[in-house]
């Protein structure tokens, strides 16, 4: 294989075929391809775009590189679910022990905080003892016992687009829809699912937050989906204020508690029902609004919240957070924000929010930083809400004074309060599948 023709043809505006890219990647993970040839490619990749058929080679090429799981003999359906990040998005820890509560087995598989994004596996680890680095043996067998586990990119699965992530990380070519969908999908079909959930975020705070390209980024995904027997549907939800009200990993982790005993804010819980709700569908319910009550019941009966603390001690953790919150790690420095005018509230800017988090000391610059997993926020200010001067509309949780002072800064720039109009998205936009976009109309 001449790795330089192949670079060239995709620099012109050509296209690889699926046995050259599984060959490629094969040669890559062996050692035999420099990480330069590859960063050349993926920038062409990045400025010339994809086929469809590319993308499904790239995709078979990353899984062909490392395991799968195996359900087949585990007499329930297998779903999972994906969001592609926000901030204040919890909806997983809440949403993984629900849907596993009514009997469908979620082998979850998530990620870290990327940018201004928070992270499932930096939220759930901030449950103290609580591992997120289970083999796929151990993982099946825990499925298997509990119904769900809830892990991170083992070196088992698709461990070549590990590496190609590292590589589109520093080179300035990770928003590019093709290589996002690939990646994101080599990762989750290899969970051997029998259907899967997107949540696809747009709005301000969203990791795309054209929402058109976000649009082609879920069809993407669910096209590759379906083309290897996997029914995938998307939700198409809104990423242009915080979802819920804690902003911060330990905060997150305590509100989706809260969430799991039906206590949470209503915008985390109307998500979260209307993913549980696709989930149960995909895995034999016939009907809608049963598949609703089912979610609530297990919300309102105590199953969901138990079946989160199996799930916690299971992977090390202290289960007897769910009952008691205060045992999650606590911040050093706690300091109201008060209103600095009257008025209506505008906006809630979600992305000044995730960064200010990363800049706390709640997220990672760089790939080896340390979280803290206690900064944060807690906002209670929502746009379209009328406040009064001095109003308590927000906390701040952090390390230090100097932590207190950024985050105060933060909310000066990310909550607007005056006269003007407020434009905020709907919660729930768009359920998007094979068949095409079905706009969702809020009540």
């Amino acid at each position: 294989m001449f790795v330089p023709a192949l670079i060239e043809r995709k620099r012109d505006g050509g296209a690889l075929t699926a046995a050259e890219w599984r060959e490629l990647l094969t040669a890559y993970q062996a050692g035999a391809v420099p990480d330069y040839q590859i960063s050349a490619l993926l920038m062409a990749c990045f400025l010339k775009g994809l086929t469809r058929e590319e993308t499904a080679g790239l995709l078979d090429g990353m899984m062909a590189s490392g395991s799968r799981l195996d359900f087949s003999r585990l007499g329930r359906k297998v779903v999972d679910k994906h969001s592609t990040g926000g901030v204040g998005d919890k909806v997983s820890l809440i949403l993984a022990p629900l849907v596993a509560a009514c009997g469908v087995a979620v082998p979850m598989m998530s990620g870290r905080g990327l940018g201004h994004t928070g992270g499932t596996l930096d939220k759930l680890e901030s449950i103290p003892g609580f591992r997120t680095d289970l083999s796929l043996e151990a993982t099946r067998a825990q499925v298997e016992r509990i119904g769900c586990a809830m892990i991170g990119q083992t070196p088992e699965i698709a461990p070549v687009d590990k590496k190609l992530y590292a590589l589109r990380d520093v080179t300035a070519t990770v928003e590019c829809v093709p290589l996002i969908a690939a990646s994101i999908m080599s990762k989750k079909l290899a969970e051997g699912l029998n259907g899967l959930v997107l949540d696809v975020k747009q709005g301000s705070g969203a990791f795309i937050t054209d929402a058109e390209r976000s649009l082609t980024l879920a069809r993407t995904m669910i096209e590759l989906g379906e083309d290897r027997g996997c029914p995938t549907v998307a939700l198409l939800t809104a990423m242009d204020r915080p979802l819920g009200r804690a902003c911060g990993n330990a905060l997150e982790a305590e509100e989706a508690i809260m969430g799991l005993r039906g206590e949470g804010p209503r915008d985390l819980h109307e998500v979260t029902v209307a993913e549980g709700v696709e989930m149960l569908v995909l895995a034999g319910e016939k009907d809608r609004a049963a598949a609703r009550k089912r979610l609530e019941e297990a919300l309102g009966n105590g199953k969901a919240a138990e079946t989160f603390q199996k799930i916690i001690e299971a992977q090390g953790g202290n289960p007897a957070v769910v009952d008691d919150p205060s045992l999650l790690p606590q911040a050093s420095e706690v300091e109201v924000y008060y209103a600095r005018k009257s008025g209506t509230v505008l906006r809630v800017e979600p992305r000044a929010i995730g960064r200010a988090v990363v800049e706390m000391g709640g997220g990672r610059r760089k790939v080896e930083d340390a979280v803290d997993p206690t900064v944060g926020f807690v906002i209670t200010a929502r746009p379209g809400q009328p406040v009064h001067a001095s109003e308590p509309i927000a906390s701040i949780f952090a390390r230090d004074a100097e932590g207190i002072e950024l985050g105060k800064k933060a909310l000066d720039g990310a909550i607007a309060i005056g006269d003007g109009e407020v434009t905020a998205l709907p919660l729930l936009q768009a359920r998007v599948t094979t068949r095409g976009v079905e706009r969702i109309s809020e009540k």
